[in-house]
């Protein structure tokens, strides 16, 4: 199957690291024209550059807005009126017993996670039902269904950004445009990376020992025994973004190694 999507936009958010970026870099080989977005316009730059080596025809550009806001996201879409392809990926983790969650952490994760995504979705979906084309994807998580008790509140957004694409994919009926979801299992992105390697550090093991025993201790129910990385977690969302993938609407598609037991 030769996915080409020369002549689309897509904008992939909190992109200059991690699961966004290797997204980025999967819709650049498409011939997509692709939006970069981060927080600092340095690191904005620096993703443009690395995203465009992969290129093969679209123009690589960004915007440097924080979607966690409704003054970021506004800017965002000032900068950029229209896309075809809207990637919801901007995401933050962060484990906290629950009883040590205060309000403003509540807050602050439910803005992010899943506010970004609300907004946005808000602003570029109507265009995309206008012109009878177009494709959102969310970026969620196992943890939407199998909810971390050290994660609580992430879990929640998780769970929530669920509701938002299926409830916007609703709205679709009877058109080409698509919502979905994607939900990846633990993946070596470079925050994990970072945990990865302080844990190996605290146990005096190796890197590869260390993130084989996280899975082993605190994902035992993993089919794959590892880390995804984040080129796997890509592939699925710009098959997911693809002219191809036009069957598949209001999905919560799994690309979580086998994590969850149910066959629904």
């Amino acid at each position: 199957m030769h996915i080409d999507l020369s002549g689309k936009t897509a904008l992939v958010t909190g992109s200059t690291a991690g699961i966004g970026h290797a997204i980025a870099k999967g819709l650049a080989a498409t011939g997509a024209d692709v939006v970069i977005n981060g927080r600092g316009q340095a690191k904005v730059d620096a993703a443009i550059a690395a995203v465009a080596k992969v290129a093969t025809g679209g123009k690589i550009t960004g915007v440097a807005a924080d979607v966690s806001t409704a003054e970021g996201c506004a800017k965002l879409v000032a900068a950029l009126p229209d896309v075809d392809i809207l990637i919801n990926n901007t995401g933050i983790f962060e484990p906290k017993p629950f009883f040590d969650i205060p309000d403003e952490d509540w807050q602050r994760f439910f803005d992010v996670n899943v506010m970004s995504g609300v907004r946005l979705s808000r602003a570029y979906m109507p265009a995309m039902l206008k012109r009878n084309w177009g494709r959102i994807v969310f970026i969620a998580s196992e943890s939407a269904l199998m909810i971390p008790k050290e994660m609580i509140h992430y879990g929640m957004t998780k769970t929530a950004q669920l509701s938002v694409s299926r409830g916007l994919a609703e709205m679709t009926r009877g058109t080409a445009v698509t919502v979905n979801a994607v939900l990846p299992g633990p993946t070596m992105s470079e925050g994990v990376q970072t945990f990865v390697a302080d844990l190996a550090r605290q146990n005096g093991q190796s890197e590869s020992e260390a993130a084989a025993n996280f899975v082993k201790q605190h994902r035992p129910g993993s089919l794959i025994q590892r880390f995804a990385t984040v080129e796997e977690i890509a592939n699925m969302v710009v098959y997911v973004s693809s002219k191809q993938a036009s069957a598949t609407n209001g999905a919560a598609l799994r690309a979580e190694g086998g994590l969850l037991q149910t066959i629904a």
